[in-house]
């Protein structure tokens, strides 16, 4: 469900506050019990029910009763305390309409210091398996690892866009909170929505910023189509919180599937000639 801006501006103190333990007891519990909440929160009974019944009216929290009386955080209330962080910083003055949603992140469009996108990274909302399996940065927390896997991915894509913007083409990363980045808006389309005039000049934009990715330590890890973006200028690449370093033991097989779906897809619709193999000689050597 679409995160609304007015659930997050009404938010009360002590709606934050509640949260906020939530999000601390979510480390041990998979349900925080009611009386450890009481207690970390030292709100009343009376009050503490009642800031729950209005969180969860807002499909901020949920609630069990079995195999006792709990609650839990879902990702709304996550991202409601990112946004309120970053709305306090003044980084998110206005939150817009959804422009997409991902498999592991929702994009909104928003103002900050003018026009901004923000990305919600989600991950595991669809699948945690599949997540468990290829995510290298797994926590070691036992319980609602979704949290924090979530927030790890964004720092890592934070992380990532910070180092390769003075080399290529990304978003340009603003702030930063909890599973939450502000970054720039791309007036653009991806490659998969777009008919490019010139397709031989934008792949070779595409391999010198992959290379030039590359020397600086960054192999994307979920390059794309779908990912790749073209203004009728420019290229830019974006998604980056897969990114493995050249030395990850499966760095070979990520980096010439990276290439692969490029080549391919380049090749099935502008009848490009590039290689997979003659691309990923280009990029190690």
């Amino acid at each position: 469900m679409p995160i609304s801006a007015d659930d997050v501006r009404t938010l009360h103190k002590y709606d934050i506050r509640i949260l906020r333990a939530l999000e601390r007891l979510m480390k041990r519990y998979m349900w925080v019990p009611d009386d450890i909440l009481r207690h970390a929160t030292k709100l009343s009974e009376s009050e503490l029910d009642y800031r729950l019944g209005h969180l969860m009216a807002k499909n901020l929290v949920k609630s069990s009763s079995l195999p006792y009386k709990g609650y839990q955080m879902v990702f709304a209330g996550f991202d409601a305390l990112a946004l309120q962080s970053l709305t306090k910083k003044g980084s998110v003055r206005a939150l817009g309409s959804l422009l997409g949603v991902g498999k592991e992140s929702d994009v909104y469009e928003a103002m900050g210091f003018g026009a901004v996108v923000l990305k919600f990274h989600r991950v595991g909302q669809r699948s945690f398996q599949s997540v468990r399996l290829n995510r290298g940065y797994m926590p070691e927390y036992k319980h609602a690892p979704w949290i924090f896997v979530s927030s790890l991915s964004a720092q890592r894509e934070f992380e990532a866009l910070n180092a390769l913007e003075s080399a290529i083409n990304v978003p340009h990363p603003i702030d930063r909170n909890r599973n939450v980045i502000v970054m720039s808006e791309i007036q653009g389309l991806t490659l998969s929505q777009c008919t490019l005039e010139h397709p031989q000049e934008a792949l070779d934009q595409i391999m010198k910023q992959v290379i030039a990715a590359y020397r600086l330590g960054y192999i994307h890890g979920d390059l794309s189509e779908f990912n790749i973006m073209a203004d009728g200028e420019e290229i830019w690449i974006i998604d980056w919180p897969q990114w493995i370093e050249p030395d990850h033991p499966n760095a070979e097989t990520i980096l010439r599937r990276d290439l692969n779906n490029v080549i391919t897809f380049f090749a099935r619709k502008y009848g490009t000639s590039l290689t997979t193999e003659e691309a990923y000689e280009l990029v190690i050597g």
